[in-house]
Formats: structure tokens, sequence, C-alpha cells
């Protein structure tokens, strides 16, 4: 395995996937950044399906920052509907900060517990 920025990444990711997993209960909220966009996602591992998903194609907001608070408030009221108040934060191998700290916080405020 060569040791470029995507490899280290995954090595990361399923180094945090080996001890977390999404429950019916508890499901897990998994989230993605790629150059242009971020995605989240809340899964049930059990039964392997997605309960809900947001991404931030469709904002208007200018900074990745602005657009991942947008889409940790648009999940949490997709988890509301659904009845799920606690998940599991999957980070995906990503550092906590920037896009991805903002898109918790946004989804902490709208309702969500991890």
């Amino acid at each position: 395995m060569t040791n470029t920025k995507t490899d280290k990444r995954i090595s990361r990711h399923k180094r945090i996937r080996a001890k977390i997993s999404g429950t019916a209960d508890r499901p897990r909220l998994s989230v993605f950044r790629s150059n242009k966009f971020i995605y989240a996602q809340i899964i049930d591992d059990e039964k392997a399906e997605t309960l809900g998903a947001s991404d931030s194609k469709k904002s208007k907001a200018k900074t990745p920052v602005e657009q991942a608070k947008e889409v940790g408030e648009e999940i949490a009221k997709i988890a509301k509907e659904k009845k799920i108040e606690q998940v599991v934060f999957d980070r995906g191998g990503f550092a906590f900060a920037g896009a991805v700290k903002a898109l918790a916080e946004s989804a902490r405020e709208g309702g969500l517990k991890f």
C-alpha cells in the first residue's frame, strides 16, 4: 500500500470502523468530505440500510464550513423525523476540524446527541 493522503485516510477509517457500528437504537452518523462537497448519512449497520442522508450539492453557502453547517442542520432534521435522538459519530478518517467539526456541532445544535 502506498502512503498517499487518501490511503492514510482509508486506513484511519478502517481503524475507526473496527470500534464503532450503528444499531437500530443508536445508528451511525457517517461523514464524507470531498474536495467540493460534504455528505452525511445515518446508517443502521445491523440491517445494512441508510436511514437518511444529506449533502451540500444544493447548498447556496459560499465556504465549506458554512455548507457543512447546513448539512448538519438538515441531517438533524431528518433524524428527528425518524425519531432518532442518539447517534454514533463516524468522522470517516477525516480530522475533526473545519467542515467535519462544523457539521458535528450543527447536528448537535439540531438535537442529535453524540
